[in-house]
């Protein structure tokens, strides 16, 4: 039986443990967080940090693993490239090229260097030194950390005086207290943010969408949903698919899903925001399965623990196709979701995470998450009356107290 180590045990991680006992494949799930779902679901459960990376190469070792992944699970990303690399098992890539592709200071440099539009930008573990170059900078700007993901950390900032609070805040977030500051993109549209999958260096499936955000959310820059097709034109879908080429030639990466953040901008420009070597957060896999039915979940599996891909023969992606990521604008106990019978006819799934009296947070990062919904509409000028009205279809009620 091959034995697959699956960093990370968030819900996120529950399709890659159904989907590999489907191919009769053991699977060892790691973490430092014992009650995470996950661990509920797979074969066995393994109490190491997923960022201590000779940790979990000393327990790979020891469990005589066939395969490593690290799903909709950034902090483990890097460290399962690392494990694979050291113990010559199958990796998107080189230890190297991960490491580019993770952290966002070393990804932009990467863009620059190599000729890709890229926005101006400089990563910094000073603050001091930050704050004394504000002018490299044309304002406003977008402040991060560096490598951490779900759009934790992450401020706009309009004025210098606000920039030092803004950093601090980034650092919570970042593991190796590095953050990057850089200028805020004006998009045209929507920005996207989807996963699509890559076969021995070459892209097979692709799944470019329009990105929402809930601007009453306690962050908001946390997606809060998403429609097929992109809102991107036509020319710049096909340049940013090129570009996105290149980037993964250059960097000699193999098969991988990987999710892609991408925008077109006011410009007339489009940007490489993110592109890393992992399943997205938010089941954007499984509906790139579902609205197109490439077969990239069982693939990337697959492919980790060197068993024989499937072929992928994938239709463009459905029209009018939406996600709605369900969650609570504040903390609070829960009490029920309400859904308007208007748009019950529209439902193709449902999937709530949590049952009443349950204490959810506020939307501070795609880990608050609370479950998803998936819409099929008529035409485009459905989805866009939805997505902009969609407080009035879909409430959130909490428990009064």
């Amino acid at each position: 039986m091959k034995k697959l180590l699956l960093l990370g045990g968030s819900k996120f991680a529950l399709p890659i443990i159904r989907e590999a006992h489907k191919l009769g494949i053991y699977v060892i799930t790691c973490d430092y967080l014992p009650d995470n779902i996950a661990h509920k679901y797979s074969d066995e459960y393994q109490n190491v940090s997923i960022i201590d990376k000779e940790a979990v190469l000393n327990k790979a070792k020891e469990m005589k693993i066939d395969g490593i992944m690290s799903f909709a699970c950034d902090p483990g990303v890097v460290t399962a490239a690392y494990v694979a690399e050291k113990l010559g098992l199958p990796s998107a890539g080189s230890y190297e090229s991960i490491s580019i592709l993770q952290n966002k200071g070393l990804f932009r440099k990467f863009l620059f260097e190599n000729g890709f539009n890229v926005p101006n930008s400089k990563a910094y573990t000073n603050i001091d030194l930050a704050l004394s170059e504000t002018e490299l900078f044309n304002w406003p700007v977008i402040v991060k950390p560096t490598d951490s993901a779900g759009s934790k950390g992450v401020k706009k900032v309009e004025k210098i005086e606000d920039l030092k609070e803004a950093i601090e805040y980034a650092l919570k977030f970042s593991h190796c207290n590095e953050f990057i500051i850089e200028d805020f993109l004006t998009q045209k549209g929507f920005s996207s943010d989807c996963d699509s999958f890559c076969i021995n260096g070459k892209f097979v499936s692709w799944g470019f969408n329009c990105q929402y955000f809930d601007k009453y959310a306690s962050n908001p820059y946390t997606p809060s949903g998403y429609s097929w097709p992109a809102s991107i034109s036509n020319k710049n879908v096909e340049y940013l698919k090129s570009e996105i080429q290149r980037l993964i030639t250059l960097l000699n990466m193999k098969t991988a899903i990987f999710n892609i953040e991408v925008r077109e901008c006011n410009n007339g420009k489009a940007y490489i925001m993110e592109c890393t070597p992992r399943g997205g957060g938010n089941r954007l896999s499984e509906m790139i399965e579902l609205g197109s039915g490439a077969i990239i979940i069982s693939n990337e599996i697959r492919f980790s623990v060197g068993l024989p891909l499937v072929p992928i023969n994938p239709k463009l992606m459905k029209d009018n196709l939406v996600e709605v990521i369900l969650h609570s604008d504040k903390p609070g106990v829960f009490s029920y979701l309400d859904i308007s019978k208007d748009i019950n006819g529209q439902i193709v799934e449902k999937d709530l995470w949590v049952k009443p009296g349950d204490l959810i947070g506020g939307f501070t990062g795609a880990n608050e998450a609370i479950g998803t919904l998936v819409f099929q509409f008529d035409s485009r000028n459905d989805v866009d009356m939805f997505m902009s009205n969609i407080h009035q279809y879909i409430k959130i009620v909490l428990k009064e107290v």
